[in-house]
């Protein structure tokens, strides 16, 4: 039911004035219900996320690899590239813990399509029940292969239909400093990371990490979208992801010793992730590959505290312009988001990390 609100703007209406009208969501345990884990599903989620706290604490000598398209917009290309990388992560599994990057939330510097959640059918029409609904089975199908799945949190109430699925969590530079975003975090139940600042600032993912490590209290909804009071005890498996800014890269060694530095200060595990592409690449697709072989080089040398990488990849390289309505047009396996490099290439860089995480052991 949509609730259509009286737009007239007289002197003595308080609110609504700039609100068109207020259509009721499903709630999560409806959409959980429809699409529930089986046991394997289950299993992925609960191993992937055992394996993510070993790689972060040190347990685990392996390297974190978060891979997939900068955002979803096809569930059928998705699921080609989740097969492909299955397929990978289990013949690098020795060296390398794979996480097929799901992300269905788009944060936009001004305007632009915010989404598979948001908007599925890809035409504005906002259908966001179908869109939930089809995220769900998405991440569903991905765990159904054995592949755990990470997703950017974007909008506070929407982990309550996804995250039960969800083996690793991101916050956005765009949000790092956001009070709600870290109360989030200290909900969640997963490993999260967060990103420093569009300008790259390091120190408001470093204080994000350590305000998602405390106790919150804070309102938010149940799993029946009904207005809640939520109380959390913290989440200690969250940490920083160096993505660059508006300055430039700063996946360098002299800047993770300075983000190690500053985590012991705050008296935080000392580790990092690097995201390959965003800042760190100029934002050409391309360059990811240099960062990635710097990365390589400097973990194969000993280079301490990068425990794992994020990278932006689909089936083809590049991106593409969306049009609203015209879906039909759009290029099988290519982004309408930010650029990723291609099938190949990703999986000869995982080849790469795989060797150097080897040569590091040895």
């Amino acid at each position: 039911m949509t609730v259509t609100l009286d737009t007239t703007t007289s002197s003595d209406r308080l609110d609504d004035q700039r609100t068109v009208s207020i259509s009721p969501l499903v709630a999560p345990s409806v959409v959980r219900a429809e699409h529930a884990p089986d046991d394997v599903a289950s299993a992925t989620v609960r191993s992937g996320r055992a394996d993510t706290v070993n790689v972060l604490n040190g347990d685990d000598d392996r390297l974190l690899v978060v891979v997939g398209p900068c955002s979803v917009h096809d569930p059928a290309a998705a699921m080609d590239y989740a097969r492909r990388l299955a397929a990978k992560a289990e013949e690098l599994r020795d060296d390398l813990h794979i996480v097929m990057r799901v992300y269905f939330e788009k944060p936009r510097t001004t305007l632009g399509w915010k989404g598979l959640l948001n908007d599925p059918h890809l035409d504005g029409t906002f259908d966001i029940d179908t869109g939930i609904r089809m995220g769900r089975k998405l991440l569903l199908d991905v765990s159904s292969l054995g592949l755990p799945v990470g997703c950017e949190f974007l909008d506070p109430i929407m982990p309550q239909y996804i995250a039960d699925l969800v083996t690793y969590g991101a916050i956005g530079a765009r949000t790092a400093a956001s009070q709600v975003h870290r109360q989030l975090c200290s909900a969640l139940s997963m490993p999260v990371g967060i990103k420093n600042s569009t300008e790259g600032d390091v120190q408001v993912a470093v204080d994000g990490t350590r305000a998602a490590a405390a106790s919150h209290v804070f309102p938010g909804t149940d799993l029946d979208g009904q207005a809640a009071l939520i109380r959390t005890v913290g989440n200690p498996d969250c940490h920083v992801i160096l993505r660059g800014g508006s300055d430039g890269p700063n996946y360098d060694a002299e800047t993770v010793a300075d983000t190690i530095a500053r985590l012991r200060k705050a008296g935080l595990p000392e580790r990092v992730v690097i995201d390959a592409s965003h800042g760190n690449s100029s934002k050409n697709h391309e360059k990811q590959v240099d960062v990635l072989n710097d990365i390589a080089a400097r973990l194969e040398a000993g280079e301490q505290g990068i425990v794992g990488v994020m990278v932006e990849s689909f089936i083809e390289a590049g991106r593409q312009d969306l049009t609203l309505g015209k879906a039909e047009d759009l290029t099988y396996g290519q982004s309408i988001t930010d650029a990723c490099i291609d099938w190949n290439t990703t999986a000869a860089q995982l080849d790469r990390l795989a060797q150097a995480v080897a040569a590091r052991r040895g």
